[in-house]
C-alpha cells in the first residue's frame, strides 16, 4: 500500500475516477480502462515492493501503473472481457456469502469465464453496467478513505473485497447500488446515448452528398 502521506491524493483519484467511470464509463471507455489499468498496476507493484523503501514504493507504483493503463488500453478486448469476467466472480461472492461460506474456487473460475464471453456479446450494455457499477464502488471507496484515518483505511479489507460486509456496514451496499443504478440511468439516457449513432448519421450524410 501507499505510504500515508500519499494516501488522502490517491483517495482523491479514486473518488474523481470513480465518478467518471460511473456516469460517462461507456463514451470514455478507453480513459477508464488506463485509470483502472493504472490503479491496478500502481497497487500490484507497490504491494510486491513493500513498505520499506519509501521512494522505491512509489517508483514501482508508478511503472507499475503505466504499464497497467497501456495493457488494459492497448487491450480493449481484454478490458471487456475483464469487466464480465469481475461481475460474474462478484455475483458469485456475494450469493455463496449470504450462503454462509465461500464459493469454491472452480465455481469462480466457470462463472468468471462464462461472464467473460458474455460480455464480448454483449458489449455495449456490459461496459455501461460494469463501469457504472464499478465506478460506484471505486467512488465510495474513495469518499471512505478520505473520511477515515490512513491506518483504517488500510486495515478494511472490506473495502477491496464488499462481499466480506458485515450487518453494521450494509448502509455501504445500499449507497453502491443506489448509485451504480444512477450511473446506468445517466449513461443510458445522456452520456452513452446516440454513441454509435452519430457515426452512422455522419456516415448516412457523407453517402448522401455523394
Amino acid at each position: 500500500m501507499l505510504p500515508v502521506a500519499f494516501q488522502t491524493p490517491a483517495a482523491i483519484v479514486l473518488l474523481l475516477g470513480g465518478l467518471l467511470a460511473c456516469f460517462a464509463g461507456y463514451r470514455l471507455f478507453k480513459l477508464v480502462l488506463g485509470i483502472y489499468g493504472f490503479m491496478l498496476g500502481a497497487l500490484m507493484a507497490s504491494t510486491a515492493v513493500g513498505s520499506a523503501e519509501t521512494w522505491w514504493m512509489i517508483a514501482a507504483a508508478i511503472g507499475g501503473g503505466l504499464l497497467g493503463a497501456l495493457i488494459l488500453v492497448g487491450a480493449y478486448f481484454i478490458g471487456v472481457a475483464l469487466i464480465g469476467a469481475g461481475l460474474a466472480a462478484l455475483a458469485v461472492n456475494l450469493i455463496w456469502s449470504q450462503l454462509g461460506h465461500d464459493p469454491h474456487p472452480a465455481v469462480v473460475i466457470v462463472c468468471a469465464v462464462i461472464g467473460a464471453l458474455g460480455a464480448l456479446a454483449i458489449q455495449r450494455y456490459v461496459i455501461i453496467v460494469g463501469s457504472a457499477f464499478g465506478g460506484a464502488w471505486t467512488a465510495i471507496v474513495g469518499g471512505l478513505a478520505m473520511r477515515t484515518n490512513a491506518s483504517k483505511t488500510v486495515e478494511d479489507v472490506w473495502l477491496a473485497y464488499p462481499a466480506s460486509l458485515d450487518a453494521p456496514r450494509a448502509w455501504i451496499i445500499a449507497a453502491w447500488i443506489a448509485l451504480g443504478v444512477a450511473g446506468v440511468v445517466v449513461q443510458f439516457g445522456w452520456t452513452a446515448k446516440g454513441k454509435k449513432g452519430g457515426g452512422t448519421r455522419s456516415k448516412k450524410k457523407s453517402n448522401e452528398k455523394v
